[in-house]
């Protein structure tokens, strides 16, 4: 929802580390790749219970995450990068929600909840993605990227917001994931109704 709003105000500044990187030869999948290993150690660290630690791995994950497009936007994206990024994405996505759920037994529960509505909000998007390439569909609202982005409710910064409040109040972890697994079933809605009018 925030994503669209908050990108030109965050894009030139990640642009110019980004290109900073470029220029010494690191590569936007190798960032990806560091992006999506922090997002499971943010997991892991969870887990393990230590949710402090989880969320300066979680905020270290987003910043590599926002650093690889700019890496891609000075080098050159790749289709194959477009691929990684998205699954790294995923990777720290289910890996939070796995760590919370395996901190408390309580927490299982709302834990597969929110892992279920991740998926069923990814499914949603890729789909539309698909769509869209098929169609000859583009979209600058997210900035450059390597297939079509759809908005919805529940984006980036919502998820990201999400899960610095469930490390900041591990004890909130089901009334967050409950609320926020159904910002993922709206948003799978808001997709729906959309694609079922562009994609007649």
């Amino acid at each position: 929802m925030f994503d669209a709003r908050l990108r030109p105000l965050i894009n030139p500044a990640l642009d110019r580390i980004g290109a900073a990187l470029a220029r010494r030869g690191v590569s936007a999948n190798q960032v990806s790749a560091a992006g999506a290993a922090c997002g499971a150690l943010a997991g892991l660290a969870i887990g393990l219970g230590q949710p402090l630690a989880g969320l300066a791995l979680v905020l270290a994950s987003r910043l590599l995450d926002g650093l690889d497009g700019a890496i891609a936007r000075a080098r050159g994206a790749t289709d194959f990068g477009g691929y990684l990024d998205i699954v790294c994405d995923y990777v720290f996505y289910l890996a939070v929600p796995l760590g919370f759920g395996f901190a408390a037994p309580g927490n299982l529960p709302f834990a597969l909840l929110l892992v279920a509505s991740f998926t069923l909000t990814a499914v949603s998007f890729l789909a539309y993605a698909t769509l869209a390439a098929k169609q000859g569909l583009e979209t600058r609202a997210h900035g450059p990227k390597s297939f079509f982005y759809s908005t919805g409710l529940a984006e980036g910064a919502e998820t990201l917001l999400a899960f610095v409040l469930m490390c900041l109040w591990p004890a909130a972890f089901p009334q967050i994931a409950v609320v926020f697994a159904g910002l993922c079933l709206l948003t799978v809605i808001q997709r729906s109704v959309i694609a079922r009018r562009v994609f007649r």
